[in-house]
């Protein structure tokens, strides 16, 4: 795996003074000499990957097998983080990013490819989710991503990432300790898109842009929960995956914020070091820098027009059918999820950014996403099930299985949180999602450790019994065995996995694209995705597909699963208030 470079900038007096006796790096100028007049940046020279990678035109970093280039098995030459002084506010960072951009576009780099981060620190923190909607009528791809607690561990920028050095390499950047929260993009410097399943390829070609040294330049994206199935018009622009580097990115930390422009550039992808800096430029001058702040409740929305696929007589149809399946003898089927798709068209539009601020009111151990391609509808959710997190070499993922609605009282809740503790019906269901993730980790790990073995995980609207799993990969590359093993998992599939997607793909009639599927992000020494359930997909004139499913197992019933959905569901239902005030009241438990 690639080690990455130098996150310094070194000045020309700094460079004379390396005493190249003590440095046992070796490093290797990447721009002219015509660049000293600002500063001159040096590389660790880097090691090669083995494997190979697609590529194609337009910074899509993905292309058919057959159309490789020997330069796309190796990561690019040059990968840089540079942190500029900390300014009072969001315009001032704007300004600070303007002048530096404009400085490097005549500034032509030694190498052909590389992707470079320039971040401006903040002084005021700011939501990233208000500065994203500061940006709704920019007709460009966009994305955003959130811990699912504001103190969540994997956010944390240990001392070894966070080298945020200001103009001068000096290391008053950020504090030691800052956690990222949320980080909202728009704009791609490099995307990463394919009609094809996601390969071993399609992850070395996301990879050799990520450096563990660069730890915020990261791919933000989604994959399909089946890649095999035929696509819906509504899902086309996503393709099988869909990933982005942001080429403007704002970051939400404790305490600050960070301003961020990426640019990319690679001479087999025909895009070229000036083409980049025209392209960042252009996005640059229609980002506004006015951030007003999202009211955190949506205006009450009535509704033109509702209904679910599939219907409810379809519904028990396929929950007994699925019943039948797994008590015959010749089945190994144990558990099968049947999911549902509810398309709601609303007297005006819907705004997704609106929508995912909503959430975030009640996004305590969730994950907030949001994903948008070019001209597609914006995909969006709050999940709560992590399916995995990689750090270095240490890797943990979740079970999570099991739904009850939250008590209206203290004494309500218990009760409801032991019936689903002792309810034989949801144990099996919870030891099939828990041993079959165990099974999977125990492949690629030294050893993997479950703790608690079962306990309850509460947020606002329902309950779930949860587990979690930790262990240590064999090699930094079994990324990629641990994410294609997991995905899907029996919680949002079935299992065994191959019985359930075949009767999933014979039962459901309409298209889950991402929902279901891995939803998170690449780093270079750093990995996170969520699984990518209570989701929609939100598009301007057509409504919201809102998607929830439900596991079917032995002792199921038809109409208590339905009830599931409805409860799943509610986290978007109760946003339109004025349509379903009596589901509100129900949902609201």
């Amino acid at each position: 795996m690639a080690t990455g470079c130098a996150q310094k900038w070194f000045t020309p007096t700094q460079f004379r003074d390396l005493d190249p006796g003590k440095c046992r790096t070796k490093f290797s100028p990447c721009f002219s000499r015509s660049s000293k007049q600002s500063s001159i940046l040096f590389l660790y020279r880097r090691r090669k990957y083995k494997g190979c990678c697609c590529v194609s035109n337009s910074m899509n970093g993905c292309q058919g097998e057959g159309d490789q280039h020997p330069k796309s098995k190796m990561p690019v030459d040059t990968i840089e983080t540079r942190t500029l002084p900390a300014v009072p506010d969001c315009a001032m960072a704007m300004d600070s990013l303007n002048s530096t951009v404009s400085q490097l576009q005549s500034q032509t780099p030694l190498t052909t490819s590389g992707i470079i981060r320039i971040q401006v620190p903040i002084e005021e923190q700011i939501e990233a989710i208000d500065w994203l909607h500061s940006q709704n009528e920019l007709l460009l791809p966009r994305c955003f991503f959130s811990a699912r607690t504001p103190g969540d561990h994997i956010y944390s920028l240990t001392h070894s990432h966070n080298n945020l050095l200001d103009g001068n390499g000096n290391g008053n950047g950020l504090a030691i300790g800052n956690k990222l929260l949320s980080v909202a993009g728009v704009g791609s410097a490099v995307f990463f898109r394919h009609t094809h399943p996601f390969s071993h390829s399609h992850w070395i070609s996301i990879k050799r842009f990520l450096s563990e040294r660069c730890p915020l330049i990261r791919a933000y994206g989604a994959i399909r929960f089946n890649s095999k199935a035929k696509v819906s018009s509504e899902w086309q622009a996503f393709g099988s995956f869909y990933f982005m580097v942001p080429q403007v990115e704002f970051d939400e930390l404790q305490g600050r914020s960070m301003l961020a422009t990426t640019i990319a550039w690679d001479d087999t992808l025909s895009c070229s070091w000036s083409n980049a800096i025209h392209a960042l430029q252009k996005t640059l001058s229609k980002v506004s820098t006015v951030i007003v702040k999202l009211p955190k409740q949506a205006p009450p929305t009535l509704i033109k027009s509702s209904d679910n696929t599939p219907s409810k007589a379809y519904w028990d149809l396929a929950v007994d059918r699925a019943l039948q399946m797994i008590k015959r003898n010749d089945s190994s089927l144990t558990k099968v999820v049947l999911a549902r798709s509810s398309r709601i068209v609303p007297t005006s539009d819907i705004d997704p950014v609106m929508w995912l601020a909503c959430l975030q009111v009640e996004g305590e151990n969730a994950y907030q996403f949001l994903l948008q391609p070019p001209g597609a509808p914006a995909f969006i959710g709050n999940t709560p099930e992590q399916l995995f997190h990689r750090k270095s070499l240490s890797i943990t993922s979740e079970a999570l299985a099991g739904t009850r609605a939250r008590g209206q009282s203290l004494a309500l809740d218990r009760q409801i949180e032991l019936d689903l503790l002792f309810s034989p019906k949801d144990d099996i269901e919870f030891t099939i999602v828990r041993e079959a993730i165990r099974q999977k980790m125990e492949v690629v790990c030294e050893k993997v450790v479950v703790k608690p073995e079962k306990t309850i995980r509460k947020l606002p609207r329902i309950q779930h019994l949860f587990s979690q799993l930790a262990g240590r990969l064999k090699s930094e590359d079994d990324e990629f065995e641990i994410l294609s093993s997991l995905h899907p998992s029996p919680a949002v599939c079935g299992f065994p996995k191959e019985e359930a997607q075949l009767l999933i793909a014979e039962t459901e009639v309409f298209d889950r694209g991402m929902y279901a599927g891995p939803v998170g992000w690449f780093g270079g020494g750093e990995s996170e995705f969520a699984v990518g359930i209570r989701s929609a997909l939100v598009e301007k004139e057509l409504g919201t597909l809102i998607y929830a499913g439900t596991g079917i197992v032995e002792g199921s019933n038809p109409d208590s699963e339905w009830n599931e959905l409805e409860l799943k569901t509610s986290q978007f239902t109760q946003l339109l208030k004025l349509a379903f005030p009596q589901r509100q009241k129900v949902d609201c438990i």
